[in-house]
């Protein structure tokens, strides 16, 4: 079953079972993922389907910060439990343990010697994990080991 299959498959049950926030999120989702679609002009794979749902885990995080910033905890829980719901869908995470293994290999691997190096290192990262790590925690664990 595709990721978007699954996607529609929750919706439905969430629908059926009356599940007014799931529905929100899933419908938001499938939207985005409709506009992707549009845009890039071609069926999207499960990893482009990935990337549209860290987009809008990225969104929704970056406006729970701004209603934090403002004091309206209210707005930002309700950003947060959305972003709860979307991870679902992710690639099960690495571990910081496990992504710190494979940064050090490529950082082996690419010679990299200084932060100068960090964008070769975080690009042979990425290829590697392909949605299962955080870009910035990516960054931070390489900004780490470069420096030490």
């Amino acid at each position: 079953m595709t990721l978007i299959e699954k996607i529609n498959q929750d919706f439905l049950i969430a629908y059926k079972g009356k599940e007014v926030e799931l529905v929100s999120v899933l419908r938001m989702l499938k939207s985005a993922i409709t506009n992707k679609k549009i845009a890039d002009k071609k069926e999207l794979n499960d990893e482009d389907v990935v990337a549209v749902i860290k987009r809008e885990i990225k969104q929704r995080k970056d406006s729970a910060a701004e209603y934090q910033k403002h004091d309206r905890s209210d707005l930002s829980d309700k950003e947060m439990s959305e972003v709860t719901l979307l991870e679902k869908y992710l690639p099960t995470q690495l571990s910081d343990a496990e992504l710190e293994t494979i940064v050090t290999d490529k950082i082996s691997e690419t010679g990299a010697i200084s932060m100068k190096d960090m964008g070769k290192v975080i690009s042979a990262v990425m290829a590697v994990t392909k949605g299962s790590a955080d870009g910035a925690k990516i960054s931070e664990i390489t900004k780490k080991l470069l420096l030490s």
